[in-house]
């Protein structure tokens, strides 16, 4: 497997809190998230627990008989035991977490899994769309808030307020029955991601991707998925992150295309050559 990886943050001041890795035989890509504007008993941090998560993931990948939930569930473990002291993970709501896509090559067959909002791109060998795979409960649980934040200009107090709001309403949604799932520091979140698998004579390619890089169709509409997949494929990662940043610039205050953030961190894994193991 051949894998080129490209990422930015939303500013050159900000740390990055995605994460991107691949081995010969997978690619993880994590997305940290936490409660921003609210208080937290985390001392390390998204971008702490996004490189920590991910390279437990990364280290568990090249084994085939752990199924990738497993492998989902003891990076969890592992990495909310690093920070367990004096963090106080299990009754804060600050805790960081992150979404995370996982793609393996087992015998002759590709595994995946998906947990939140992060995108899976599948590109078959033959005639066809790509397939997207991706976890929509989030955006299903935000509704009110969500409408109230992009009514308001970006960069305004209203706007601010807004999005605090917003962050808030999600509380009572993370990581229980009804709500959305993420990693965080309860384990037992892996049984709720994404999972399948399918013949790897039938994938061309594979593109992992944070919704900060994925906003160029979901969000900005400047391509659809086949169009995205074919400028990965011709282009590469870095020219579909020049493009959001094109775009993200040319509307700063969210006039044209409202969202909770101008500037997101964007990161794009895309994987070709994929070869059968042994």
């Amino acid at each position: 497997m051949r894998a080129t990886i490209a990422t930015s943050p939303a500013r050159p001041d900000q740390p990055n809190e995605d994460f991107a890795a691949a081995c010969a035989t997978g690619a993880v890509l994590l997305d940290g998230a936490g409660l921003s504007g609210t208080t937290t008993k985390c001392v390390h941090g998204v971008a702490w627990y996004a490189r920590h998560l991910g390279g437990a993931l990364l280290a568990g990948l090249p084994d085939p008989d752990r199924p990738l939930p497993a492998v989902l569930a003891d990076g969890i473990r592992e990495t909310a035991a690093l920070h367990a002291d004096p963090c106080r993970l299990e009754d804060d709501p600050g805790t960081p977490s992150a979404t995370v896509i996982m793609v393996r090559v087992a015998g002759a067959r590709l595994e995946y899994l998906v947990l939140s909002d992060s995108v899976l791109l599948l590109v078959p060998a033959g005639a066809g769309a790509p397939v997207v795979i991706t976890d929509n409960r989030a955006d299903e649980v935000r509704g009110t808030a969500r409408q109230q934040l992009d009514a308001m200009p970006g960069g305004t107090p209203e706007h601010a307020e807004a999005l605090r709001r917003h962050v808030q309403s999600s509380w009572e949604y993370r990581n229980r029955p009804g709500g959305f799932w993420v990693a965080a520091a309860d384990p037992s979140v892996a049984d709720e991601a994404i999972v399948g698998d399918l013949p790897l004579g039938d994938v061309a390619s594979v593109a992992l991707l944070s919704d900060g890089a994925s906003r160029i169709v979901d969000l900005f509409g400047l391509a659809d998925w086949p169009a995205a997949a074919a400028l990965l494929g011709h282009a590469g990662p870095d020219e579909l992150i020049r493009r959001v940043r094109a775009a993200e610039d040319e509307d700063p205050r969210g006039a044209r295309w409202p969202r909770g953030k101008a500037h997101d961190d964007a990161t794009v894994a895309h994987c070709v050559e994929l070869v059968a193991t042994a």
